[in-house]
This record gives C-alpha cells, structure tokens and sequence, in this order.
C-alpha cells in the first residue's frame, strides 16, 4: 500500500539523505518563525539520529526538496518541548511516534502536498507498527489535522516557542 501511495507525477518521496540537514533548516525557516523553526545543529543531529522518521518530498521538475515532515521515536505518549531540543530522545524502538516538524515551502502550499505526505507518513510507521502519532498545532490548524486522522487532545503541556498548542493524535492500531 505504501508503495502506490508513494506514486506521484510531480513529487518524490524518500527519507532524508545524510547531507541535507541545511536544506530542511532553511525550509523550517521559511514554514516557522523564529522562535519556532528547529536551528541547524539539531537539525544535523535529527537527520543523524533519526533519518529513517524523516519523510521527503521532492519536486520531480527542480529535484529540490520543497518539504518534509520528520519526528523521532519513543514510548512515551505525550509530546513534550525537550522532543525538539533533544534529538538523543529518540528510542529506534519506540512505539509512537512524535512529529517535530510538517513543512512545506510556501510556493508549494494549498495543493494537496501536506496531506499527501501525511497519508504516506502514516501508512509508513503503521506498516512499522507504531501505535500512536503526536504533534502539536496552533488552534487554525486542528481541522486541517482532523482531516488527516488526528484528534484533538485539547490544550497542550507544551510551551515551544511561546505558543498555546493543541495536542493532536492518530491512533494507528
């Protein structure tokens, strides 16, 4: 199933290649203000740590990565702030799974990419037989996660960058 949800006439899909961390910081740079946006040397350290919870979308014309969504793993079943400071937090093994960043270049936005990599994403760690999937979104992004699978948790423990957060989830068993 994975495989054909993969299929795209404009975009590849792929895990994120060991030399482009700074590519993936300047794209969280241009999706997240400052204060929000992963900095590049945990950005280094995530796509070291982590490479195989990265997922990629790259546009077949330019073959520039234009978006990305990347998380690590672990059992614990709430997102906290040190998730995005402490890539070292990642357990290869873990059941669930916390996304740390969905990002895609503004240019490339309102044509169905966030969702098609978010199906692709989900269906991935499901075959990988995750439980759970977190993340953390402003209010104006709730409904666009519900549409995706997710559900509102409510008001998040996490303070990241000064922001009030809504807990999502996806229950993939």
């Amino acid at each position: 199933m994975i495989e054909e949800a993969m299929k795209d006439e404009k975009y590849e899909f792929r895990t994120v290649h060991a030399d482009e961390a700074e590519v993936a910081t300047q794209i969280e740079a241009a999706c997240f203000p400052p204060n929000e946006a992963c900095v590049l040397p945990i950005m280094k350290e995530r796509v070291r740590i982590a490479p195989d919870l990265f997922l990629v979308a790259v546009d077949k014309k330019t073959g520039q990565m234009v978006g990305f969504i990347n998380s690590i793993a672990t059992n614990e079943r709430t997102l906290r702030d040190e998730f995005f400071t402490e890539p070292t937090l990642h357990d290869p093994n873990g059941k669930n799974v916390m996304i740390l960043s969905v990002a895609v270049l503004p240019e490339y936005r309102n044509q169905g990419l966030a969702r098609k990599m978010m199906r692709i994403y989900l269906s991935r760690e499901a075959d990988r037989n995750r439980q759970l999937i977190v993340l953390t979104c402003l209010e104006g992004k709730v409904q666009m996660y519900e549409k995706f699978g997710f559900r509102d948790c409510g008001e998040s423990g996490s303070a990241w960058g000064g922001e009030q957060w809504h807990e999502m989830v996806c229950e993939l068993s």
